[in-house]
């Protein structure tokens, strides 16, 4: 059974002969006759009384043609909702991002996307860069923006914009003019992301600084999200150390110093996508709106 037997032989009942049913289906009669004869002999059921000159429905016939119904409604609705989604008139577009995307682009790439294609919705997933990268992996999502490294295989990686990481203080004098990596060992560290651990990327980097120079990150307080990071630091009891786009953000306190790495540091934002994997129009698009941000930042 096909769709096109079940069109032919609805369009058929409804006209009542197959000359008719040919014309609004833009076939010829014999086609029409074959599609239905096809169908007829599949089942081994007549499906059509045809000894008069208008083609009446059998009880087999019937009995097929709700259900017929049904079914052609439901492939004509799938067929629509594809083809409106390739022509982004529709669906959503589900695309992950890094916990940090907001300091970038992300209230801007939203509402870029949205202004070009108004019929399609946005699903923007804040996660981790290591999550982000992993549910790309997987095929949960089709793309999205990470900070490396992260230590996935499988993905096609993109880098777009280097940031500079430097530590943030109250007390500069802590540092002098430059952050040391045996200095890191030393210092009241408060770090983000606790969650990740040293999985995080940025971590992971300041760490093999401190590990290079013979010490050790011990962070005094651990919390989740940077902003709760950046108000202890405010209030004196430690340092954090963030990419510098993070400290052009409006919420950055006021009266703390930045100290940049001796050994500079930097953050490397990346687009990702599964090897060989294809994007669905909206997760294209968005990629690629995505991509021009970030690359007009960093020119």
């Amino acid at each position: 059974m096909t769709v096109a037997q079940l069109r032919a032989f609805l369009t058929a009942a409804r006209c009542g002969s197959f000359t008719a049913a040919a014309a609004e289906l833009d076939l010829t009669q014999a086609s029409v006759s074959e599609l239905v004869r096809r169908l007829e002999e599949e089942y081994g059921l007549v499906l059509f009384s045809r000894g008069s000159r208008r083609l009446t429905p059998t009880g087999a016939g019937e009995l097929l043609r709700p259900i017929a119904e049904g079914a052609i409604a439901a492939f004509d609705r799938a067929d629509q909702a594809l083809r409106a989604f390739g022509r982004l008139e529709g669906g959503v577009a589900t695309f992950g991002v890094m916990r940090n995307a907001e300091y970038y682009l992300l209230s801007d790439l939203a509402q870029a996307f949205h202004e070009r294609y108004p019929e399609v919705r946005i699903r923007l997933v804040g996660q981790n860069s290591v999550d982000v990268a992993a549910a790309v992996a997987s095929g949960e999502l089709e793309a999205g923006l990470v900070v490396l490294p992260v230590g996935v295989e499988g993905l096609d990686v993109r880098p777009l914009l280097r940031d500079e990481v430097v530590m943030v203080t109250r007390e500069p004098g802590r540092w002098g003019k430059a952050v040391r990596g045996e200095d890191l060992g030393r210092a009241p560290l408060i770090l983000y992301d606790a969650h990740y651990g040293w999985e995080e990327p940025t971590r992971r980097q300041v760490m093999r600084r401190a590990q290079q120079a013979g010490a050790t990150l011990k962070p005094v307080i651990e919390v989740e999200h940077v902003g709760s990071a950046l108000r202890l630091v405010e209030r004196g009891i430690g340092d954090t150390f963030v990419s510098r786009a993070v400290t052009r953000g409006p919420g950055f306190p006021a009266g703390l110093h930045l100290i940049p790495f001796e050994d500079p540091v930097h953050d490397t934002i990346a687009s990702v996508t599964r090897d060989a994997g294809m994007l669905s129009p909206a997760s294209r698009q968005l990629l690629q709106l995505a991509e021009e941000m970030l690359l007009a930042r960093a020119s």
